[in-house]
């Protein structure tokens, strides 16, 4: 349960909407032994991310890549956004569960795809031009990260000014994008969690964060400034 402080509280965010604003977002979650079926932290860190951006966000093109249980995508989509969800195209239970999800939040409008990284689908193809991507903890397996960027570089052809919100959850100090990012001509910035209220255990009544340690980055074409 998201919700806006008011005046009296914490600190006020400017152009966010009324004071006391509540947004409830419901998920499914089913015991798999398959990433997808799960919320994850970084889950909860870019959805407070949408959240407190949420001002910026009605009739943004927005597409959620490895979406699973759609967290970040719903969220965008109750506060305005025209959303896509996409999980694998190999893994249709993923794509269930992101349908699931829209139902439990009476979505209809949302649409759900099949993408699966690296690979060039008709689905991809026949996708607009969007404005944000959502990537939320899809930085997971090493060997994964170069078929996510080829993804995110084909998008960012249609609109050289797409951005990239990621989180990522540090599992290794050995793991970098830099040079990644560098050899697929994009940038990135580091947002402080303590800058849109993420640095705590606990965000919108979930103890997910915890302790574990969650970076949030905004990727975009190195020739385009954020």
């Amino acid at each position: 349960m998201w919700s806006e402080p008011s005046a009296s509280g914490s600190r006020r965010q400017p152009g966010l909407g009324a004071e006391g604003a509540i947004l409830e977002v419901r998920v499914p979650q089913v015991l798999h032994l398959q990433y997808g079926m799960y919320v994850w932290p970084c889950a909860v860190v870019l959805a407070q991310y949408l959240w407190f951006h949420r001002g910026s966000l009605p009739g943004k093109a927005v597409l959620e890549i490895g979406a699973g249980v759609s967290l970040p995508g719903i969220m965008a989509a109750k506060c305005g956004a025209e959303v896509t969800l996409s999980d694998s195209s190999e893994l249709p239970h993923c794509l269930e569960i992101c349908r699931q999800s829209c139902q439990m939040n009476d979505l209809p409008q949302v649409h759900v795809i099949g993408v699966t990284w690296g690979h060039v689908s008709q689905d991809l193809l026949a996708l607009p031009p969007q404005d944000i991507i959502l990537a939320s903890d899809v930085f997971f397996e090493p060997e994964d990260f170069e078929d996510v960027i080829t993804t995110v570089y084909l998008l960012m052809q249609k609109n050289p000014k797409v951005q990239l919100w990621s989180t990522y959850q540090v599992r290794s100090a050995d793991w970098s994008l830099e040079a990644l990012l560098y050899k697929w001509d994009m940038k990135c910035v580091h947002i402080p969690l303590e800058s849109f209220g993420a640095d705590k255990e606990d965000i919108a009544e979930s103890a997910l964060p915890g302790r574990h340690t969650v970076e949030m980055l905004v990727i975009s074409f190195a020739k385009d400034s954020l």
